[in-house]
């Protein structure tokens, strides 16, 4: 090759090499800029109804889990489950935190179309009752304190009291009164209050101040009631990509929680968010970590359900053992979303 015609080959190839470098610097350039403006996007806010604020979701917070899936949260803590059940309702939280049976009460007493979307943990609920009671048989006669009376730990309630032959309004009356922080509050001031269904660390709270427990739900039914996450329907599928961020988010502080690593960060966390001694943030610990109170990803367990419908069917007023399809009150297709976004 003579020396013009690879000085002219050199030219070319030399053109060529800028142009591509031209152009991958272009794209480099988008790409930053696309990953800037996303990074300066504000994160997106969640109202999150509770009675009290989920441990997963204040970890998932506290570590930056909701950051990195571009989530604000805001804890609306609600005294009772009527107040939220109403505030749900009516637009005034995204989400609600509450035993999944009051989903099924929106739904079939309310009329509110509501979804069930993830599982997360289980009550772990025990009666509790004033120093000196011996059995259920005492509580004949006595006025029982809930949250509401045609709802979740009532029901739990009922159905014992059902089973050793006492009906409400007759061997017993029900004062609602408010979430578990409340009921113990009321026994402990009025021991006229005889007992009520309280869950950790209220539960254990109260027996080491000498009130008696008469039974966990798993010893006295078989079952007991599951907490969880539903949402309006209409509110799920016009923000279905903010939901299940948040469901992912969830699931990232739940697996943390459950982590044996991780346990005195989560007993001191419970220390501070109930205002607990580090023994009883230990025997909580215990009972809702160990012993399985929380379900493995904040899964949702159908045949539990199943069960917590059941509950209703026979003791709800009206109620005639008809059990409806469990179906229709769940969801759970946001959930398989958001474990893939995280995997």
């Amino acid at each position: 090759m003579s020396v013009c015609r690879c000085s002219k080959w050199l030219r070319k190839r030399r053109a060529e090499f800028a142009t591509r470098c031209m152009a991958a610097t272009a794209v480099l350039t988008i790409c930053i800029s696309l990953n800037a403006h996303a990074q300066a996007q504000p994160p997106q806010k969640i109202r999150v109804l509770c009675l009290a604020r989920p441990l997963p979701v204040v970890i998932a917070e506290s570590r930056g889990i909701l950051a990195k899936y571009g989530i604000e949260v805001e804890f609306l803590v609600r005294p009772s489950s009527e107040s939220l059940r109403d505030d749900l309702a009516n637009g005034k939280g995204d989400v609600a935190f509450l035993a999944v049976d009051n989903d099924v009460a929106m739904v079939d007493s309310a009329g509110v179309e509501v979804v069930i979307v993830m599982g997360a943990e289980s009550s772990q609920n025990e009666i509790i009752a004033q120093p000196g009671t011996k059995s259920i048989a005492d509580l004949r006669g006595r006025t029982l304190l809930v949250d509401a009376t045609n709802t979740a730990y009532a029901l739990e309630l009922k159905k014992v009291l059902q089973m050793n032959g006492m009906q409400p309004g007759k061997e017993y009356q029900l004062k609602p009164v408010g979430s578990t922080p409340f009921r113990l509050q009321a026994m402990r001031e009025n021991r006229d209050y005889a007992a009520a269904v309280m869950n950790p660390p209220f539960s254990i709270v109260a027996k080491q101040g000498g009130m008696v427990s008469l039974g966990t739900m798993r010893t006295l039914l078989g079952a007991d009631l599951d907490r969880g996450t539903f949402a309006l329907r209409a509110w799920a599928r016009g923000n279905s990509d903010l939901l299940e961020r948040y469901l992912a988010a969830y699931v990232e502080g739940q697996r943390w929680l459950m982590a044996p690593s991780n346990r005195q960060q989560v007993v001191e966390l419970v220390m501070k968010e109930s205002k607990l001694t580090e023994p009883t943030a230990r025997d909580w610990y215990t009972v809702m970590v160990q012993d399985g109170g929380y379900t493995k990803d904040a899964a949702f367990h159908v045949e539990g359900f199943k069960k917590t419908l059941l509950l209703r069917a026979e003791v709800e007023a009206g109620g005639n053992g008809a059990v409806p399809s469990a179906e229709k009150y769940y969801d759970l297709s946001y959930y398989r979303a958001s474990i893939a976004k995280i995997k």
